[in-house]
């Protein structure tokens, strides 16, 4: 176990509570056996009373119900005696995230404002195409890195996710498509991004497991070669995530000089663009055929010139780096102190990029009339007033 003194530190602004706090356990009592390993699921029920050769039974058909087949009660566990359903049900729960909004943009683009049995909220971002659908997974509650050009970012880090409540947001988003049980051809969610609220490097056990979970062929068996990881440059767990986790690595550059980065990605005092690069570069598995992605957000007279862009070039052609650069267009949200460069000014940047041999596409937004769009995730409760909510727990607290 980590005591306070051997924790990573967490830069930015953070609740005056200690963080990250755990989540709070059922009011029932039961336990979620959403995130649960399978070694993890057998104990579980070995610790409830299940004698050692029914639970190794019972353990590998409820894993299979549960991640192949997409069941959420026990009474669907048609392998399972009857007799047995009443005792699963009275100390377990196949969990889900709770729903508190939906909302489908415009452009087909899905977004669920989900509730944890302790009533954090946080968000998942569902993003169709022609010839794939992608899941934009969040891993904290909040966020600790305020970069300046990104909603999510002015938010407070309530805690981590657990593995549960992260790959929960998968099944969700499973349930929502109606693809149970599990195939690996003709799904509509094909890829996921680890790009939702959060730094997935700062929760990265529940990261880690989680991802597992995903890509387990007896379960969700999602590739590894579908998934991506996006973080703003943790440098010191970058390494032991292509050893432990093995998806591709996209990275939150945003700029390419310390005096710009310093300011719209605040963790680059910790850890400077070239110290970030060099991890790029010693990241296991990198090649041309798994290139790393830096994304850039498009900001209007801060990092947008011509001399940015070919900077950037100089950069990724000086640490050799397998790379494809995603510009995105500034997503903007009431209060931003910035605005989305101009289409030209996209283009002609674009096309620099390219003419020194790294692909770099502009990314067509979306949902942005959902607050969907890459940077707006902010949860509903967050959008609250401070007054509102102190309101909403004296209520609570006098109820």
């Amino acid at each position: 176990m980590q005591t306070a003194a051997n924790l990573m530190p967490i830069p930015g602004h953070v609740d005056p509570v200690p963080v990250p706090r755990a989540p709070s356990l059922r009011a029932d009592g039961r336990i979620d056996l959403i995130g649960l390993t399978k070694d993890q699921l057998r104990q579980t029920l070995l610790d409830a009373g299940m004698e050692l050769k029914q639970a190794k039974l019972r353990g590998k058909q409820i894993w299979h119900w549960l991640y192949n087949r997409g069941a959420t009660e026990f009474s669907q566990m048609t392998d399972i005696a009857k007799a047995q359903h009443p005792w699963l049900t009275e100390r377990f729960v196949v969990g889900r995230p709770e729903v508190v909004e939906a909302q489908v943009s415009t452009d087909g683009t899905r977004k669920w404002l989900l509730r944890s049995p302790d009533g954090q909220d946080y968000e998942a971002v569902f993003i169709p195409d022609a010839d794939r659908g992608t899941l934009c997974v969040s891993s904290q509650v909040g966020c600790t890195l305020n970069c300046t050009f990104c909603h999510t970012g002015t938010m407070r880090l309530v805690r981590n996710l657990t593995a549960g409540e992260i790959v929960g947001q998968v099944m969700l988003a499973r349930d929502a498509l109606g693809e149970w049980p599990s195939q690996p051809e003709g799904r509509m969610l094909t890829n996921i991004v680890m790009m939702g609220m959060g730094e997935p490097l700062y929760n990265f056990d529940a990261v880690r497991d989680a991802l597992k979970l995903v890509m387990d062929g007896d379960g969700l068996a999602l590739s590894k070669r579908r998934i991506t990881l996006s973080t703003s440059g943790v440098v010191p767990m970058m390494a032991r995530a292509g050893a432990e986790i093995g998806v591709n690595l996209a990275v939150s550059l945003h700029a390419v000089t310390k005096e710009v980065r310093d300011e719209i990605v605040p963790l680059n005092r910790k850890y400077g663009i070239e110290e970030l690069l060099q991890a790029c570069a010693d990241y296991p598995g990198a090649n041309n055929a798994r290139r790393i992605t830096f994304e850039y957000v498009m900001l209007k007279d801060k990092n947008d010139s011509d001399a940015d862009a070919h900077e950037l070039v100089r950069l990724l052609r000086h640490y050799d780096l397998p790379a494809k650069v995603n510009l995105i267009p500034f997503n903007p949200w009431p209060g931003a102190n910035y605005e989305c460069s101009t289409p030209d000014r996209i283009r002609s940047f674009s096309d620099i990029v390219f003419e020194g041999g790294i692909s770099a596409p502009v990314r067509t937004p979306r949902g942005r009339d959902i607050d969907a769009a890459c940077g707006q995730l902010k949860t509903a409760a967050e959008k609250k007033s401070r007054a509102d909510r102190d309101r909403e727990a004296a209520a609570l607290t006098v109820a």
